[in-house]
């Protein structure tokens, strides 16, 4: 008889399971084919159930698939009953298999009695009164999946449903199976760890975790933020624990005023340095004061020396984000309401938190609004930001970023992107743990904020086609990422966090004291560790026209460089009222919602063009500057469904050989084929400029090039290949099982409809 006790420290239950196994145990040859190779750091299956039916469509059980069920401590799998053929039409995940789901990734575990009418959702240490005859698993990453136990044992089927919702309910964050994972392969890795974004870790990092001085101070030099300083006051989290140990602060503060200062804000949380503009304007980010008699004081000398530090001595404005954008109740409805949209497929929204919330789409363009006055500030009025918000965790987290991602072009390719958010959400102290619910404690605190701010990052992606790096599987993967709890990146609630445990846990597994925690528990960055180096190119933009990016022009090869606009004609003085970030009858921003012609007042009878809106015009009258400086584009019609996000698992969306991946497949061929001509030229070894060039054995080595598709022989038929489809690299195949979508908003939508307006719009109209 086995406890869950051994494993998971909680209730013991009163049903029996079979002895602990581990997965790659030789108890079937084709199960033994199927398993991962991870399956050597020790995952124990918990339950497991036999004859089991996968449903792959609610109205048709004749392509349904037969296996085994399986719980194990970190994921759900089903392991076929037959060897399916070899796919290429989605990601091979080096963690997870076709079938697999990380037991994180749960949101409601589901069991249905078909003949008594019963259905049930379970939780932790929970009964469960019927054998089910159906359990349904409805995932954080859209997918509804369904299993049959038809055939199974119905006292099987019962443990293993229990087992499910009792392991997807983990009581304290150390037994995450990351904890586990990580420890045994940081010690059969030794010596040859793996690379992080394939350099060695902290040798050749690409990617800055920023929780050293040396990370800051090259971000002070990239950004010539000459008035700033790193500054240690925090150091072993003395002042805050939500602050990282090393912040970046105003060169007239001393680190005595900063602790006297620090008292009045909220969770001591100092003001955080951002980002510095070439013209010396700074972004800075703060929480609230806490006490209203210090307030004034405090935010002038605050606003004070942040004017020192800025070589023209320019005004420091205050954007109060908590009082012009939604909060995170509103943004987690507005979210839930989108997903039953799109993948439930709801012919109305019944719930009351559906009917009073927000769009998605609205809440999209709030955050991309304000962003864009807040560069018009920084950019036009070359006047220093403070970004304020009650605790400086969650509003801010996406404002600052989408803020440096229009105005900084390091921060549209790969690297950059990865170090903005380390930066400014896993270091400035974002609730991943809270916000994504990994605990399941406490629904109240679930937002999906770095979600948000994934779909912020594609609306302008999706405009601006050749100014990102990466792509938007990137942005995709990157999201699904939050719910496989092996990364350091998406587990914490702030740095303070993330250090205690990890120490905790090199103690616990007798790695070495001083060891880079980077290195035994590594984030995200090392992609190395969920797919391999082909699928990675998977990432990589064709049409990118960043740094290194070269194009042909008149037979010539030439690099892009970057434009430097000047607005200083276009923008008048800034009013004496709104001066250092003091409000005097005025508001110290332009109103939420103006951009462009939404700058003008409604009641103002003389339409007078003001310095924001010139600003804007001038720089939408002019082509974008892929390299330069970035605003979207935000009537509703701009704001598009990110359906590669939304509609992958939906098979009545999925377009064979259809969507954006066509264009892709053939812009990565060309982009393939140019480099192995620029490849070959560079092979050639002429003893003369006019000598015939030498036969070369080619371009560069497969393993090294940086598209996905690769170029086709010239005698190859132009088609696209058979597997691509308009969810690729993903596929809907049994990942979505729910009932027909016939007569509801998105149905109307995918068979006409050419703009998604709005989601509210979609939820109100009914059949």
């Amino acid at each position: 008889v086995f406890s869950f006790k051994s494993v998971f420290k909680t209730k013991i239950y009163n049903f029996e399971l079979p002895p602990l196994m581990h997965l790659n145990a030789p108890s079937d040859n084709r199960e033994v084919r199927h398993q991962k190779e991870e399956d050597v750091h020790q995952r124990i299956v918990v339950n497991e159930v036999n004859f089991v039916r996968k449903c792959i469509s609610a109205e048709s059980s004749q392509e349904d698939l037969w296996g085994k069920l399986i719980c194990t401590n970190f994921k759900v799998s089903f392991i076929l009953q037959d060897a399916p053929p070899k796919q290429k039409s989605h990601l091979s995940h080096l963690l997870l298999g076709e079938h697999d789901i990380p037991l994180t990734c749960l949101e409601q575990v589901v069991t249905v009695n078909d003949t008594r009418g019963k259905k049930k959702v379970l939780g932790s240490n929970q009964k469960l009164k019927f054998n089910p005859t159906e359990l349904i698993l409805y995932c954080k990453d859209l997918r509804i999946l369904r299993f049959c136990f038809d055939e199974a044992g119905p006292e099987s089927a019962k443990k293993v449903c229990l087992a499910i919702a009792h392991y997807s309910h983990p009581a304290d964050l150390h037994l995450l199976f990351g904890f586990e994972y990580q420890g045994r392969r940081y010690h059969e890795s030794k010596g040859t760890y793996g690379t992080v974004n394939g350099s060695t870790p902290r040798g050749g990092l690409r990617t800055p975790i920023f929780d050293r001085p040396s990370d800051w101070d090259r971000e002070i030099k990239r950004t010539s933020a000459s008035g700033w300083r790193v500054c240690s006051v925090n150091e072993s989290f003395d002042i805050s624990k939500s602050l990282p140990e090393y912040i970046v602060v105003p060169v007239s503060l001393a680190d005595q005023d900063l602790k006297r200062y620090s008292i009045f804000f909220t969770d001591q949380r100092l003001p955080l340095w951002c980002w510095n503009h070439p013209n010396g304007s700074a972004l800075v980010r703060m929480a609230s004061i806490s006490d209203p008699v210090q307030q004034r004081k405090i935010e002038q000398r605050v606003f004070t020396a942040i004017t020192k530090s800025h070589p023209q001595r320019s005004d420091v404005f205050k954007s109060d984000l908590d009082k012009c954008l939604p909060n995170i109740q509103d943004i987690q409805s507005s979210f839930v309401k989108v997903r039953h949209i799109c993948v439930i497929g709801e012919r109305r929204c019944r719930d009351n938190h559906c009917k009073y919330s927000t769009s998605w789409c609205s809440v999209i363009r709030a955050f991309l609004k304000h962003s864009a006055e807040i560069v018009y500030c920084l950019d036009g009025k070359n006047a220093s930001v403070i970004l304020q918000e009650e605790e400086d965790r969650d509003l801010n987290c996406v404002v600052s970023s989408l803020v440096q991602l229009m105005l900084d072009p390091q921060y549209r390719s790969l690297t950059g992107f990865q170090s903005l958010v380390q930066k400014e959400w896993v270091m400035a102290g974002h609730r991943f743990l809270d916000r994504c619910n990994h605990l399941k404690k406490n629904d109240k605190e679930e937002s999906p904020l770095f979600m948000l701010f994934l779909d912020c990052v594609w609306q302008m992606m999706n405009q601006y086609p050749a100014a990102f790096e990466f792509t938007e599987t990137y942005l995709t993967v990157l999201s699904d990422s939050m719910w496989i709890p092996l990364f350091s990146t998406f587990l914490f609630n702030s740095p303070k966090q993330r250090a205690q445990h990890l120490i905790d846990f090199a103690k616990n597994k007798a790695i070495p004291a001083g060891e880079d925690q980077a290195v035994y528990f590594p984030p995200v960055w090392d992609w190395s560790q969920q797919f391999s180096t082909k699928d990675q190119t998977l990432f990589n933009n064709p049409m990118y026209v960043g740094k290194g990016a070269a194009c042909v022009q008149n037979g010539e090869v030439k690099t892009f460089t970057r434009t430097k606009r000047n607005y200083s004609s276009s923008v008048r003085a800034t009013p004496s009222s709104l001066r250092n970030g003091l409000k005097g009858g005025e508001e110290t921003l332009t109103r939420r919602g103006s951009l462009l012609s939404e700058l003008k007042p409604d009641f103002s009878p003389v339409k007078v063009e003001s310095p924001s809106e010139r600003f804007f015009r001038d720089l939408f009258s002019q082509p974008a500057d892929q390299r330069g400086l970035l605003i979207p584009l935000l009537m509703p019609s701009h704001v598009a469904l990110w359906k590669l996000y939304f509609l992958r698992w939906v098979p009545e969306a999925c377009i064979p050989k259809g969507g954006p991946i066509t264009a892709f497949h053939k812009l990565s061929q060309l982009v393939d084929e140019i480099e192995i001509l620029q490849s070959q030229l560079r092979q050639y070894k002429g003893p003369s400029p006019g000598s015939t060039p030498l036969p070369s054995p080619g371009g560069p080595p497969v393993n090294q090039r940086r598209m996905y598709f690769k170029a086709s022989p010239q005698n190859d038929p132009p088609t696209p290949p058979d597997f691509l489809t308009s969810s690729f690299p993903f596929t809907p195949m049994g990942n979505l099982c729910r009932r027909s979508i016939h007569g509801t908003p998105i149905s109307k939508f995918l068979n006409g409809a050419r703009i998604w307006l709005s989601t509210e719009t979609l939820a109100n109209d009914t059949v």
